[in-house]
Protein backbone atom coordinates (compact mmCIF):
# COMPACT_ATOMS: atom_id res chain seq x y z
CA UNK A 1 0.00 0.00 0.00
CA UNK A 2 1.32 3.43 -0.99
CA UNK A 3 -0.10 6.27 1.16
CA UNK A 4 -1.33 9.48 -0.47
CA UNK A 5 -2.45 12.84 0.84
CA UNK A 6 -6.25 12.78 1.10
CA UNK A 7 -6.58 16.50 0.34
CA UNK A 8 -4.94 16.11 -3.07
CA UNK A 9 -6.04 12.56 -3.86
CA UNK A 10 -9.73 12.31 -2.95
CA UNK A 11 -10.24 9.72 -5.70
CA UNK A 12 -8.09 7.31 -3.63
CA UNK A 13 -9.89 7.73 -0.29
CA UNK A 14 -10.13 4.49 1.71
CA UNK A 15 -10.50 5.71 5.31
CA UNK A 16 -11.91 8.83 6.94
CA UNK A 17 -8.58 10.65 6.94
CA UNK A 18 -6.45 8.54 4.58
CA UNK A 19 -5.93 7.93 0.89
CA UNK A 20 -3.72 5.47 -0.95
CA UNK A 21 -3.22 3.02 -3.76
CA UNK A 22 -2.22 -0.63 -3.77
CA UNK A 23 0.32 -2.23 -6.04
CA UNK A 24 -0.66 -5.88 -6.52
CA UNK A 25 2.40 -7.55 -7.97
CA UNK A 26 3.54 -10.88 -9.35
CA UNK A 27 7.27 -11.14 -8.74
CA UNK A 28 9.28 -13.84 -10.52
CA UNK A 29 11.93 -15.48 -8.31
CA UNK A 30 14.75 -16.98 -10.37
CA UNK A 31 17.28 -17.13 -7.53
CA UNK A 32 18.18 -14.98 -4.53
CA UNK A 33 20.08 -12.54 -6.77
CA UNK A 34 17.59 -12.33 -9.64
CA UNK A 35 13.95 -11.35 -9.14
CA UNK A 36 11.78 -9.19 -11.37
CA UNK A 37 8.15 -7.99 -11.60
CA UNK A 38 6.17 -9.76 -14.30
CA UNK A 39 2.62 -8.55 -13.82
CA UNK A 40 1.11 -5.64 -11.89
CA UNK A 41 -2.32 -4.27 -11.05
CA UNK A 42 -2.80 -0.86 -9.40
CA UNK A 43 -6.01 -0.24 -7.45
CA UNK A 44 -7.19 2.11 -4.73
CA UNK A 45 -6.17 0.97 -1.25
CA UNK A 46 -9.69 -0.12 -0.31
CA UNK A 47 -9.53 -2.98 -2.84
CA UNK A 48 -9.05 -6.32 -1.07
CA UNK A 49 -5.95 -8.33 -1.95
CA UNK A 50 -7.93 -11.52 -2.56
CA UNK A 51 -9.77 -9.97 -5.49
CA UNK A 52 -6.53 -9.79 -7.49
CA UNK A 53 -5.70 -13.51 -7.38
CA UNK A 54 -7.86 -14.16 -10.43
CA UNK A 55 -5.74 -11.68 -12.40
CA UNK A 56 -2.29 -12.58 -11.07
CA UNK A 57 -2.61 -16.39 -11.19
CA UNK A 58 -2.57 -17.61 -14.78
CA UNK A 59 0.57 -19.76 -15.27
CA UNK A 60 0.29 -23.48 -14.52
CA UNK A 61 4.07 -23.94 -14.74
CA UNK A 62 4.61 -21.61 -11.78
CA UNK A 63 4.51 -22.18 -8.02
CA UNK A 64 2.61 -19.28 -6.44
CA UNK A 65 3.63 -18.06 -3.01
CA UNK A 66 1.48 -15.54 -1.16
CA UNK A 67 0.67 -14.37 2.35
CA UNK A 68 -2.45 -14.60 4.52
CA UNK A 69 -4.09 -11.60 2.86
CA UNK A 70 -4.90 -13.81 -0.12
CA UNK A 71 -6.35 -16.76 1.81
CA UNK A 72 -9.67 -17.89 0.31
CA UNK A 73 -10.80 -21.52 0.71
CA UNK A 74 -13.09 -21.50 -2.33
CA UNK A 75 -10.29 -20.11 -4.49
CA UNK A 76 -7.84 -22.70 -3.10
CA UNK A 77 -10.21 -25.41 -4.31
CA UNK A 78 -10.62 -23.75 -7.69
CA UNK A 79 -6.86 -23.27 -8.15
CA UNK A 80 -6.29 -26.93 -7.31
CA UNK A 81 -9.02 -28.12 -9.68
CA UNK A 82 -7.59 -25.96 -12.47
CA UNK A 83 -4.03 -27.21 -11.97
CA UNK A 84 -2.36 -24.22 -10.28
CA UNK A 85 0.14 -24.84 -7.46
CA UNK A 86 0.59 -22.62 -4.42
CA UNK A 87 1.88 -22.29 -0.88
CA UNK A 88 0.55 -19.74 1.59
CA UNK A 89 0.31 -19.01 5.28
CA UNK A 90 -2.83 -20.18 7.03
CA UNK A 91 -4.50 -18.10 9.70
CA UNK A 92 -4.05 -19.30 13.28
CA UNK A 93 -7.80 -19.66 13.89
CA UNK A 94 -8.39 -21.78 10.77
CA UNK A 95 -10.33 -24.99 11.46
CA UNK A 96 -8.72 -28.15 10.09
CA UNK A 97 -9.62 -31.84 9.97
CA UNK A 98 -6.62 -34.14 9.86
CA UNK A 99 -6.63 -36.99 7.33
CA UNK A 100 -3.07 -38.30 7.50
CA UNK A 101 0.23 -37.48 9.20
CA UNK A 102 3.58 -37.63 7.40
CA UNK A 103 7.00 -38.14 8.98
CA UNK A 104 9.31 -35.12 9.24
CA UNK A 105 13.13 -35.12 9.21
CA UNK A 106 14.99 -34.99 12.50
CA UNK A 107 16.61 -31.68 13.48
CA UNK A 108 14.39 -29.90 10.95
CA UNK A 109 12.64 -26.54 11.16
CA UNK A 110 9.51 -28.45 10.09
CA UNK A 111 7.51 -29.43 13.20
CA UNK A 112 4.66 -31.33 11.51
CA UNK A 113 3.45 -32.36 8.06
CA UNK A 114 -0.20 -33.41 7.54
CA UNK A 115 -2.88 -33.98 4.94
CA UNK A 116 -6.01 -32.03 5.96
CA UNK A 117 -9.34 -30.54 5.00
CA UNK A 118 -9.60 -26.83 5.81
CA UNK A 119 -12.68 -25.13 7.23
CA UNK A 120 -15.73 -25.99 9.29
CA UNK A 121 -18.34 -28.62 8.43
CA UNK A 122 -20.56 -25.95 6.88
CA UNK A 123 -17.77 -24.28 4.89
CA UNK A 124 -14.76 -26.43 4.16
CA UNK A 125 -12.55 -27.22 1.18
CA UNK A 126 -13.55 -30.00 -1.18
CA UNK A 127 -9.91 -30.96 -1.82
CA UNK A 128 -7.39 -32.18 0.71
CA UNK A 129 -4.37 -29.97 1.29
CA UNK A 130 -1.03 -30.26 2.95
CA UNK A 131 -0.52 -28.40 6.23
CA UNK A 132 2.99 -27.80 7.59
CA UNK A 133 4.01 -26.22 10.85
CA UNK A 134 7.47 -24.66 10.52
CA UNK A 135 9.72 -22.46 12.64
CA UNK A 136 10.92 -19.24 11.01
CA UNK A 137 14.27 -17.52 11.55
CA UNK A 138 12.85 -15.58 14.53
CA UNK A 139 11.60 -18.70 16.28
CA UNK A 140 7.93 -18.15 15.43
CA UNK A 141 5.73 -21.07 14.39
CA UNK A 142 4.05 -20.65 10.99
CA UNK A 143 1.28 -22.75 9.47
CA UNK A 144 1.77 -23.25 5.74
CA UNK A 145 -0.88 -24.60 3.39
CA UNK A 146 -0.09 -26.03 -0.06
CA UNK A 147 -1.46 -28.38 -2.71
CA UNK A 148 1.99 -29.79 -3.52
CA UNK A 149 2.45 -33.35 -2.22
CA UNK A 150 5.39 -34.19 -4.47
CA UNK A 151 7.96 -31.97 -2.69
CA UNK A 152 9.51 -32.76 0.66
CA UNK A 153 8.54 -30.67 3.68
CA UNK A 154 11.81 -28.74 3.86
CA UNK A 155 11.49 -27.72 0.19
CA UNK A 156 8.02 -26.32 0.89
CA UNK A 157 9.34 -24.46 3.91
CA UNK A 158 12.23 -22.97 1.90
CA UNK A 159 9.91 -21.95 -0.95
CA UNK A 160 7.76 -19.98 1.46
CA UNK A 161 10.82 -18.46 3.15
CA UNK A 162 11.83 -16.96 -0.20
CA UNK A 163 8.57 -14.97 -0.21
CA UNK A 164 10.59 -12.38 1.71
CA UNK A 165 12.01 -11.38 -1.70
CA UNK A 166 8.87 -9.38 -2.44
CA UNK A 167 9.26 -7.36 0.78
CA UNK A 168 12.85 -6.58 -0.19
CA UNK A 169 11.66 -5.66 -3.68
CA UNK A 170 9.14 -3.11 -2.41
CA UNK A 171 11.76 -1.68 -0.06
CA UNK A 172 14.15 -1.31 -2.99
CA UNK A 173 11.52 0.47 -5.08
CA UNK A 174 10.67 2.96 -2.36
CA UNK A 175 14.29 3.74 -1.53
CA UNK A 176 15.94 3.82 -4.94
CA UNK A 177 13.48 4.61 -7.74
CA UNK A 178 11.42 7.44 -6.27
CA UNK A 179 8.17 5.57 -5.69
CA UNK A 180 7.78 7.11 -2.24
CA UNK A 181 7.14 10.70 -3.33
CA UNK A 182 4.69 11.40 -6.15
CA UNK A 183 4.91 14.31 -8.56
CA UNK A 184 1.31 14.30 -9.81
CA UNK A 185 -2.12 14.13 -8.18
CA UNK A 186 -4.33 12.44 -10.76
CA UNK A 187 -4.89 8.69 -10.90
CA UNK A 188 -3.09 8.51 -14.25
CA UNK A 189 -0.06 10.42 -12.92
CA UNK A 190 0.26 8.07 -9.92
CA UNK A 191 -0.06 4.96 -12.08
CA UNK A 192 2.47 6.28 -14.61
CA UNK A 193 5.07 6.93 -11.90
CA UNK A 194 4.61 3.45 -10.43
CA UNK A 195 4.93 1.76 -13.83
CA UNK A 196 7.99 3.88 -14.66
CA UNK A 197 9.57 2.70 -11.41
CA UNK A 198 8.89 -0.94 -12.36
CA UNK A 199 10.31 -0.37 -15.86
CA UNK A 200 13.45 1.20 -14.37
CA UNK A 201 13.92 -1.83 -12.13
CA UNK A 202 13.44 -4.25 -15.05
CA UNK A 203 15.99 -2.36 -17.17
CA UNK A 204 18.53 -2.73 -14.37
CA UNK A 205 17.83 -6.47 -14.23
CA UNK A 206 18.25 -6.75 -18.03
CA UNK A 207 21.61 -4.98 -17.82
CA UNK A 208 22.67 -7.32 -15.02
CA UNK A 209 21.70 -10.38 -17.08
CA UNK A 210 23.09 -9.17 -20.42
CA UNK A 211 26.47 -8.25 -18.93
CA UNK A 212 26.51 -11.35 -16.68
CA UNK A 213 27.44 -8.98 -13.89
CA UNK A 214 27.76 -10.07 -10.27
CA UNK A 215 27.25 -6.48 -9.16
CA UNK A 216 24.15 -5.65 -7.12
CA UNK A 217 21.24 -3.83 -8.73
CA UNK A 218 21.91 -0.89 -6.44
CA UNK A 219 25.52 -0.64 -7.68
CA UNK A 220 24.35 -0.91 -11.29
CA UNK A 221 21.73 1.78 -10.74
CA UNK A 222 24.26 4.16 -9.19
CA UNK A 223 26.76 3.62 -12.02
CA UNK A 224 24.09 4.34 -14.62
CA UNK A 225 23.05 7.56 -12.87
CA UNK A 226 26.66 8.78 -12.74
CA UNK A 227 27.27 8.08 -16.43
CA UNK A 228 23.79 8.96 -17.71
CA UNK A 229 25.02 11.33 -20.45
CA UNK A 230 28.22 9.46 -21.30
CA UNK A 231 28.82 6.79 -23.99
CA UNK A 232 27.72 3.27 -23.07
CA UNK A 233 31.29 1.91 -23.15
CA UNK A 234 32.10 4.02 -20.07
CA UNK A 235 29.84 2.00 -17.76
CA UNK A 236 30.33 -1.25 -19.69
CA UNK A 237 34.02 -1.04 -18.73
CA UNK A 238 32.93 -0.90 -15.11
CA UNK A 239 30.99 -4.15 -15.49
CA UNK A 240 34.07 -5.70 -17.09
CA UNK A 241 36.11 -4.74 -14.05
CA UNK A 242 38.09 -2.11 -15.91
CA UNK A 243 38.27 1.53 -14.93
CA UNK A 244 36.67 4.01 -17.31
CA UNK A 245 38.85 6.42 -19.26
Amino acid sequence: TLPLNLTNHKWAKFRKTKAGVKLHLRLVFMDKDTVYPEKAEITTAKEHDRNQLEILVDDKDAMYVFDRGYVDYERFDRMTDEGYFFVSRLKKNAVIREVETFAVPEDSTVLSDKMVYIGSTQNRTENVFRLLEVVDTKGNTLRLITNRFDLDSEEISEIYRQRWAIELFFKWLKQHVEIKHFYGMSETAIQNQIFLALIAYCLNVLIQLETKSKKSLLRISRWLKKTLWKPAYVWIRRFDGRSSP
